[in-house]
């Protein structure tokens, strides 16, 4: 096991960088809003872009896990709550 700083380098490579590349596009290129782009935008302001899109990473890991063993396909959510901060 690898560590760099608090982010473990365990795992397959390869499903590590398309996780990535899927967190990374979700916050760069898709313009649809959704709960998670959201959490992850508010994370990249407080940090970096790098580190939201691997957090956002394996967000998505453990979402795509849960749908493995429910069976149950991903549904985008039909609206999305606008938070209006004061």
């Amino acid at each position: 096991m690898d560590y760099t700083g608090r982010i473990s380098k365990y795992g397959d490579g390869l499903l590590r960088s398309l996780l990535f590349e899927a967190a990374n596009s979700l916050l760069t290129i898709v313009r649809r809003p959704h709960p998670l782009k959201d959490w992850a935008r508010r994370l990249r302001k407080r940090s970096s872009h790098k580190k939201a899109c691997v957090a956002l990473a394996r967000k998505l890991a453990v979402i795509m896990h849960k749908m493995m063993v429910s069976g149950e396909p991903f549904r985008w959510p039909e609206t999305v709550e606008i938070q209006v901060q004061h």
